[in-house]
């Protein structure tokens, strides 16, 4: 399959999902799933909102090296797909969030309007704007369909269609593998829409 073709795929997941899995740790190592609703214009730069005081936003504090997953959730076994994210994320900067609340929570025509009042998320309101920057994207290389593997699976979200014994055709491989995109430009420019 062309990388662009895998490209797509990782850009249609982010486009068709509302909610991504953060990955962090503590500075002891913790770590520490949560789900948060997120907005990208790019596929580069993905916004959220949380409480200072949650667990994750206290761990990306100490160590802002995150990982995130985005899954349709609904997907039947053997029949989803998932974008995997290396990233670093922050807490946006005052002078950061008029770019950042263009892009966050998302477009009209899906229904949600820009916010449009700083102060929702700067002191004292309980919330914040939270930024993470991809630098790595990954999906699950799709590999020939036949029948369903007998062996031990990946618990991951799978890729699309039946999961094959047959060896995946750009790397002749017969088991769940990750393969690496490039979904935004060599300057980090996705020409990605902003989602809903």
């Amino acid at each position: 399959m062309a990388e662009q073709d895998l490209a797509a795929i990782a850009r249609t997941i982010i486009d068709a999902n509302q909610y991504m899995t953060l990955a962090t740790a503590d500075a002891a190592g913790q770590p520490w799933a949560s789900p948060v609703f997120y907005a990208t214009a790019d596929y580069a730069e993905f916004y959220w909102v949380s409480a200072p005081e949650t667990t994750h936003s206290r761990n990306l504090a100490q160590r802002p090296e995150i990982s995130i997953v985005i899954f349709d959730s609904t997907a039947p076994e053997g029949a989803g797909q998932a974008v995997y994210l290396s990233a670093t994320a922050e807490q946006v900067p005052d002078d950061d969030l008029d770019r950042a609340l263009a892009v966050y929570p998302g477009s009209a025509e899906g229904g949600l309007a820009p916010r449009d009042n700083r102060e929702q998320v700067q002191a004292p309101a309980p919330y914040r704007l939270y930024r993470a920057t991809a630098y790595e994207w990954s999906i699950l290389c799709p590999r020939d369909a036949g029948p369903r593997d007998a062996g031990p699976r990946d618990a991951g979200p799978r890729d699309a269609g039946p999961r094959g014994t047959g060896a995946c055709t750009p790397h002749g491989v017969p088991f769940d593998h990750r393969v690496q995109v490039h979904v935004v430009g060599a300057r980090g420019e996705g020409g990605g829409r902003r989602r809903r």
